[in-house]
């Protein structure tokens, strides 16, 4: 490649870096002063148009480049990124696939090309800055490519290899705060297979270095006195699964002892102006960046900063970090440890986390009884009736049925799922999820399960839809999932009447579902291994009049139960928040 264009390259590198689509194209156009045919010029007024919403332009540009060059990496890179927008699942999988790999290679070459020059006597410095140049652009490819390839792999059911690609890409960056972000990713995403305890500490741990440099606010002269001043952070006071369980923290405080500050960090929505109707004070943070946004709420003198959001997408652990809040706590958003030095507390509960149990977490644990959750669904919409009568009295067979996320569903789960359907004769399994609103997600699903003689032709495959709720109604017994197991859809399932079995395991994540069962006083429910869970399944499914007896009584069952008990849950809360502030004073 020409000098000249290999330094516009690595300029239009550079702007795409920094967001400046337009700066880009301006690149290309110098490129193409010095080769009017440049194939690079061509791609990269492919990738400037990709981000300037001119699609048309973007695809027509990138199948220029590649007549002439079939294996440019960046044209390849925008036809990618063109098919995740479309949500042609199969061809982003193939395309990335095959350009990650491609990358790897030429950047491995590269190397080696490197190491071999730097060994000389008499190395050449202009070639050494030509192809470090050149090391560059490919590293920056990658970085693209392997954030776009991980949302592909998630959506497919393929969470642990979404959660590799996010931590490679998090290596490529110098960008501090990046690098952060696709971290958290990264740890986010592996909660949904069994790691270690001891190593999802240890990685978790590995988030708090891109923090170490960053000032903190001291709180030595903070006074504790009058009512306790708590503060509640998320981007999701909006409609999403969080919600379900945020309205206590608003409605049930006790007003004469607290004052509660929520720091929204998220859009707005209708959910928002519902919350915004209980009486506490409201501060927007969205486009703040985290030491702004820290800023306001150490001039808000909060005594406790509570974070709901963890490692979630749109975390505030980046605010967090700046340690706005003598305490800090981290509760209901996420089920593992942040990692992070500054957040001090996580709430759990006896049956997420025992005492003496091993945690992983390098906060220290707190634990509200019975459960760390209070479900409080109707503040998100009107809840439609429960399904009173069962499926299993018209359709004479049983049906089974999963609204998890299907990224939660390991092999290990599909092996259990046959055993129970090959437990209980004729039943049929309902899954529903996002990823069955794609033909070629249904398809990958339908080949994985094939692969593992799956009974197929007893599997309905369901899209997502905003009537979720009301097909619950056909579902007679609902499968958790496992090692990270339901929490809203937990919740839901019983709600609308339905029986939900769960296996409770080793970290807290994957004893949520137990924690909300007992709490419900279903503990019934709860399995503690993989035999008993397929038994249970089993045993409840060949008995059509225990499924009635559940789908008639559950709900109200669950409003009279400490699950739904907003109040009770806020005074427990609010004594271990006393109990803090004491041992801070």
């Amino acid at each position: 490649m020409d000098v000249k264009i290999l330094n516009w390259v690595m300029l239009a590198e550079k702007f795409s870096l920094d967001g400046d689509p337009l700066s880009m194209r301006t690149a290309a156009r110098e490129i193409f002063e010095v080769d009017a045919n440049s194939v690079e010029g061509t791609a990269i007024m492919a990738e400037s148009a990709f981000y300037r919403g001119a699609l048309d332009d973007a695809k027509n540009f990138a199948e220029t480049a590649l007549k002439v060059d079939p294996k440019n990496l960046r044209s390849r890179l925008v036809l990618g990124s063109l098919a995740v927008l479309k949500l042609d699942l199969k061809k982003q999988l193939e395309i990335f696939d095959e350009l990650v790999n491609d990358i790897h290679t030429e950047i491995e070459t590269l190397k080696n090309t490197l190491r071999d020059i730097n060994r000389q006597d008499d190395a050449d410095e202009e070639e050494v800055k030509l192809l470090n140049k050149k090391l560059f652009i490919l590293r920056s490819l990658l970085l693209k490519a392997l954030g776009r390839y991980s949302n592909g792999l998630y959506l497919s059911g393929d969470p642990a290899k979404a959660a590799a690609s996010l931590f490679e890409a998090s290596t490529l960056t110098d960008n501090n705060e990046q690098a952060a972000e696709l971290y958290s990713k990264h740890l986010f995403l592996r909660n949904y297979r069994e790691v270690p305890l001891a190593q999802t500490k240890e990685l978790a741990q590995e988030y708090n270095k891109f923090f170490m440099e960053i000032p903190r606010f001291r709180h030595e002269n903070h006074k504790f006195h009058g009512k306790i001043k708590v503060g509640y952070i998320s981007p999701d006071f909006r409609e999403h699964a969080v919600a379900n369980f945020i309205a206590p923290l608003l409605r049930d405080f006790d007003a004469d002892k607290f004052t509660v500050t929520c720091y929204f960090t998220g859009k707005r929505d209708f959910v928002t102006d519902k919350l915004k109707n209980f009486p506490v004070k409201w501060r927007g943070l969205l486009g703040k960046s985290p030491d702004d946004a820290a800023q306001v709420i150490y001039n808000d003198k909060i005594d406790i900063l509570v974070d709901l959001s963890g490692h979630s997408q749109d975390s505030c652990l980046p605010i967090l970090a700046y340690k706005p809040a003598p305490i800090q706590i981290c509760m209901l958003g996420y089920t593992a440890t942040t990692g992070l030095d500054v957040v001090d507390y996580f709430l759990s509960d006896k049956v997420c986390l025992p005492e003496n149990f091993p945690t992983g977490f390098t906060e220290r644990i707190l634990r509200l009884n019975p459960s760390c959750l209070c479900y409080a669904p109707d503040i998100i919409r009107s809840m439609p009736d429960a399904g009173i009568v069962p499926p299993v009295s018209k359709n004479e067979y049983v049906t089974f049925g999963s609204f998890n996320n299907f990224a939660k569903v390991s092999d290990d789960v599909l092996y259990l799922w046959r055993a129970i359907l090959e437990g209980v004769p004729d039943s049929r399994l309902i899954l529903k999820g996002k990823i069955f609103s794609l033909d070629e997600g249904t398809e990958l699903v339908t080949k994985r399960m094939t692969s593992i003689s799956f009974p197929i032709d007893r599997v309905e495959f369901r899209p997502y839809s905003p009537d979720y709720l009301e097909q619950y109604h056909d579902i007679d017994i609902a499968l958790d999932t496992f090692p990270y197991t339901g929490g809203t859809t937990t919740c839901e399932a019983l709600y609308m009447g339905v029986p939900v079995i769960t296996m409770r395991g080793k970290t807290h994540g994957a004893r949520i579902a137990a924690s909300i069962l007992t709490a419900a006083d279903c503990k019934e429910l709860i399995t503690l291994g993989r035999m008993e869970y397929v038994k249970k399944a089993v045993l409840i499914g060949r008995n059509p009049k225990l499924i009635a007896d559940y789908h008639a009584a559950l709900r109200n069952h669950l409003k009279n139960s400490a699950l739904m008990d907003g109040k009770k849950y806020m005074r427990r809360l609010e004594n271990i928040y006393r109990s803090i502030i004491n041992t801070n004073k």
